[in-house]
């Protein structure tokens, strides 16, 4: 049964930190290089969509204590677990849908997204990363690590099922469900120069997991 995104995640608050670091192939590599990819600059300020307990943050702030970083997600109970986790630290939390949450302009030195964005189309990205791009000062940059489709075959696959449960389920809002569509990382750069992004790079990769920096 399909579960609404912001209680899917909250329903398995007990054990998601250990479940995303033991159950999750290479995730003991991927949050520490996503974390060393953002600046180190004294007093950083950093967005993070959809950011849940924090696992790349408590990386980051290892790196970056002086960091300062606001965290958008759906969950209320992930955000209250991350703001305990970092109760001494910068930290600004907005629980909502980093679709509709405005982020300003060019408010930020870095943005950062890890296991968040595979649950959308292209279609809805390119306006979120239009936004994105505005809200990052010149010479900023997005790092998005995520898991991908390795073909469009398999792009294609995830979507008609996602919509086969919706209409097996009679859900018919557009609210947003949790079920994992992932994109191509040709679909994903696509949607990312279409968002004003001029440069997408591969900075790693484990598997069908990347890490993708978009500047």
């Amino acid at each position: 049964m399909l579960e609404k995104m912001g209680e899917f995640f909250d329903n398995r608050l007990a054990g998601y930190d250990e479940h995303q670091l033991n159950c999750i192939a290479s995730a003991r590599e991927f949050y520490p290089f996503t974390a060393s990819c953002l600046p180190m600059d004294e007093a950083a300020e950093v967005l993070d969509l959809g950011c849940g307990t924090g696992l790349e943050l408590e990386e980051y702030y290892r790196l970056n204590p002086t960091a300062r970083v606001t965290g958008i997600d759906l969950a209320p109970g992930m955000l209250a677990a991350l703001k305990a986790k970092f109760s001494d630290k910068a930290i600004r939390l907005i629980q909502g849908s980093y679709f509709a949450v405005p982020l300003g302009k060019e408010c930020y030195d870095a943005a950062v997204s890890v296991e968040s964005l595979h649950h959308f189309t292209q279609e809805e990205k390119i306006p979120l990363y239009r936004k994105l791009r505005q809200a990052l000062r010149e010479g900023g940059y997005f790092i998005l690590t995520d898991y991908f489709a390795l073909s469009d075959a398999e792009e294609q696959y995830h979507r008609a099922e996602l919509l086969r449960l919706k209409k097996e389920q009679g859900i018919a809002d557009d609210a947003f469900y949790h079920y994992d569509t992932p994109l191509t990382v040709q679909h994903e750069t696509e949607a990312l120069h279409h968002g004003g992004f001029a440069h997408v790079e591969i900075l790693g990769q484990w598997g069908a997991t990347f890490t993708l920096k978009a500047e």
